[in-house]
């Protein structure tokens, strides 16, 4: 009776040592759909390279080299094209519309990248910002293009 209790008593502990970093989780946002030449997921301060089918999580950044571009697809079938030397961050990604809870903000940092709505801005259009170094977009269902000088 003492093992058992041990054990029962061991998982307890181990389940809420564990429940903070899950809950801690940022929200997956969408996948890497295509990638080509240098390109990585800055995800935490280190730079992981891209493969098809990677997770893209609220909070990472997309950086490409001379040579590389990404495609990605977010959970609400928004598109975003990366074009080479460039930068962009995913600032917040919220889609539970069941819930009421619905927000995207995609920080371009540099380069160069096109952006075309998914579902955030066709539900509540107010909830969409792209961000540059000296402007903030307001979407309301469109296709944008975006270039930043460094």
């Amino acid at each position: 009776m003492g093992r058992i209790l041990r054990s029962v008593v061991g998982g307890v502990c181990a389940l809420v040592i564990a429940w903070p970093a899950a809950a801690q989780q940022p929200a997956l946002a969408g996948r890497v759909k295509s990638v080509t030449g240098d390109a990585f997921i800055v995800r935490a301060g280190a730079s992981i390279p891209i493969q098809i089918g990677h997770d893209v999580f609220e909070s990472d950044g997309v950086r490409t080299g001379a040579s590389g571009r990404v495609g990605l697809t977010l959970r609400d079938d928004t598109r975003v094209a990366i074009g080479p030397r460039s930068e962009m961050g995913v600032e917040t990604f919220r889609y539970a519309p069941a819930e009421g809870r619905l927000a995207l903000a995609l920080r371009f940092v540099q380069g160069v990248a096109i952006y075309v709505s998914g579902r955030i801005a066709k539900l509540s259009p107010d909830a969409v910002r792209l961000q540059t170094p000296s402007a903030i977009v307001g979407v309301r269902g469109t296709t944008v293009g975006v270039q930043v000088e460094p």
